[in-house]
């Protein structure tokens, strides 16, 4: 069965010149600031004119400061007209690399990282890696998409050769702990590597779209991954990319369809995906996917 997005939210917001339409919103656990929701709704809307955030019942109007954003609903005024986006969202299914293409990928990240770098949780056993997992961060099953628009030039770390996409550096990917791992790839987890550029503080803050269960949300991406001396460093292009998706995915409208992903021997996995939001699209993730394990 799969999750709505919207249960829980805490924050809304609606055009004031329609007051009775939900444009979108989001769960705050604490981490958003005002400055964090204005860029959020420069991803979510699009406005002929500059826009304006107001409070609801108070009337006060939401600057781009780091104060925390207070729970409630908003207003977005404008002078033109305001639309909800219609860019295109990246499905992606929760992955875990099988084949011995991503051999490399897995041994590169743990090498670098040795700790999930959202909760901080330190790797302590150099034989037994059971609960770390080397997430992509751009999905492999999207392969096709970062072919097609060239996401490989934000790769430094390997050559221009004919024919390789570079999805499997590991510029793509760091080490995470497993439950985070699924929560990452279903976009419910994400980090903004440039929030303010005057706080060193902010920057690459650890959003939870979710109920923060795990206790990441206002966490700082762990360093060992983004060293900028370090050549194989994760790619702030690629975080921004997956931010940028969590943000349509959980701010816009209802928001999109939390997929399924726990199936227990016996269950009849074709029917529940046939039976659940996006079927067509569910397939062809899962059979590219499993396409790339058999090549």
């Amino acid at each position: 069965m799969s999750g709505h997005r919207s249960h829980f939210r805490n924050v809304r917001f609606f055009d004031e010149a329609n007051p009775d339409v939900v444009l979108g919103g989001l769960i705050q656990n604490g981490s958003i600031t005002e400055k964090n929701f204005l860029v959020m709704l420069d991803i979510v809307l699009v406005t002929t004119a500059p826009f304006r955030v107001s409070a609801k019942d108070t009337g006060r109007v939401v600057s781009a400061v780091d104060t925390r954003l207070d729970v409630g609903d908003y207003m977005v005024s404008c002078e033109g007209e305001i639309q909800v986006s219609d860019e295109p969202w990246a499905h992606r299914i929760v992955s875990h690399s099988e084949s011995g293409r991503e051999n490399g990928f897995r041994n590169g990240i743990r090498a670098r990282d040795g700790k999930c770098v959202i909760s901080g949780r330190v790797h302590r056993n150099p034989y037994i890696w059971a609960s770390f997992e080397a997430a992509h961060i751009f999905p492999l099953e999207k392969e096709r998409l970062w072919r097609q628009f060239n996401y490989g030039r934000w790769i430094t770390d390997m050559d221009d050769t004919v024919g390789v996409s570079k999805i499997n550096s590991v510029q793509n990917g760091f080490l995470l702990s497993g439950h985070i791992h699924t929560l990452f790839d279903q976009y419910l987890i994400s980090v903004n590597p440039d929030v303010s550029s005057f706080s060193r503080f902010d920057n690459y803050k650890i959003i939870e779209f979710g109920i923060d269960t795990v206790d990441v949300d206002g966490r700082t991406l762990d360093p060992v991954c983004r060293d900028p001396e370090d050549p194989h460093r994760v790619s702030d292009q690629l975080l921004r990319w997956h931010f940028r998706q969590s943000v349509l995915a959980n701010m816009r409208g209802a928001g999109e369809p939390v997929f399924e992903n726990d199936f227990p021997p016996g269950t009849d996995m074709m029917a529940e995906i046939r039976e659940g939001p996006l079927a067509q699209e569910r397939f062809e993730l899962e059979l590219s996917y499993r396409l790339r394990e058999v090549v």
